[in-house]
């Protein structure tokens, strides 16, 4: 299985390792390479002291990269995306003389996601493609308490833990500046290589056996394959207005299995294998009409970057991430309940001389 893993993982980073130019088209055979690297450092500072309104200093520093690799051919387009984040945060949270300047560290921000898809034309814009998308993180994520020399950390992800590989069979409409696809035969992957998070009960929609126990990691499943609907759009748009680019994306996808698993029923609250998150109750779920029902199963992605270029090397940028996922049920106090949210907004430095914008 792990084999199999690094394979796809190789396959949809193929194209970021095979070049890095600037949207410079180089023709292959009847074909062309659309290329862009983009790799940069965000940070963003504040400082406070003796401030009547209050607030914590705080430095935080994000590198990210992103690449858009694409094949243009007569037939087909074959085109892979690379969107890569990883962030840290100084925090000065603890009023308390004899703790350092900025006594308390923390990681903002972790992501891996891998695109590779091929489409081609049938008529006016309306096509076929072959979607593959990996989604994971670099390292651990945790669950902090405290401050400074007293502050824990709980872990709650890891590196493959979970990962999300989905592949789809689509049809597709695409235009310059947007494109929209729709699947019904999708197949999503979910793993969870963690023995400590499966045996703490993080399985992130891994379900487990009825033989399962804790304590014999021989009895964990760490991959659950969900078999679905799932419907992707995206639009980008550079220069929406001068020097302002815009990034949007939506993905749903519904597991025809989620029903089962639900248990939509009179025994809901003792056969469901569904974590209620905190504020919820087994009645009000029930007495949901089918449609929100359905609603309430589907998982959710939803991206918006905003970014203003002052110059080559130097923009502003905003990220809005949201994420509905059932399997997913917060933290140890439920704060979220199934909605994530991301939010950041900083000054961006870019790290190449040359930039995809012309």
């Amino acid at each position: 299985m792990k084999r199999i893993l690094t394979l796809c993982a190789a396959l949809l980073m193929v194209a970021t390792v095979a070049t890095a130019q600037d949207e410079t088209p180089v023709k292959l055979s009847a074909g062309k390479w659309t290329t862009s690297s983009t790799p940069a450092l965000k940070v963003s500072e504040f400082f406070f002291d003796n401030w009547a309104s209050s607030g914590n200093s705080q430095i935080d520093a994000t590198a990210t990269f992103f690449g858009n690799y694409k094949y243009t051919h007569p037939k087909f387009v074959w085109d892979n995306i690379a969107d890569l984040a990883y962030g840290y945060a100084w925090q000065d949270l603890a009023d308390i003389d004899t703790l350092p300047f900025f006594e308390t560290k923390r990681k903002s921000n972790d992501k891996i996601d891998l695109t590779s898809s091929i489409s081609w034309n049938a008529y006016k814009g309306w096509g076929a493609s072959f979607t593959a998308n990996l989604k994971t993180q670099f390292g651990r994520g945790f669950e902090y308490s405290g401050v400074g020399a007293n502050q824990t950390e709980k872990v709650i992800s890891d590196f493959f833990a979970p990962a999300y590989l989905t592949t789809a069979l689509s049809f597709e409409h695409k235009r310059a500046d947007w494109s929209i696809s729709f699947s019904f035969l999708t197949g999503k992957t979910t793993f969870v290589y963690n023995d400590s998070l499966i045996a703490a009960g993080r399985n992130y929609g891994v379900l487990q056996d009825e033989g399962f126990r804790r304590n014999d990691p021989t009895t964990f499943n760490h991959a659950y394959f969900a078999l679905g609907s799932y419907v992707k759009a995206q639009y980008l748009r550079k220069d929406l207005l001068p020097n302002l680019d815009l990034y949007t994306r939506i993905e749903l996808f519904y597991d025809y299995k989620k029903p089962k698993n639900m248990a939509w029923g009179e025994n809901m609250d003792t056969e469901s294998k569904y974590t209620l998150a905190k504020g919820e109750d087994w009645a009000k779920l029930q007495s949901k009409n089918w449609l929100a029902k359905r609603a309430f199963e589907t998982d959710l992605d939803f991206e918006l970057k905003l970014d203003y270029r002052f110059s080559t090397f130097l923009s502003a940028n905003f990220v809005l991430n949201l994420k509905w996922d059932t399997d997913f049920s917060g933290m140890s106090d439920h704060k979220w309940g199934h909605m994530q949210v991301y939010q950041m907004a900083g000054v961006q430095f870019y790290l190449n001389i040359k930039t995809p914008k012309s």
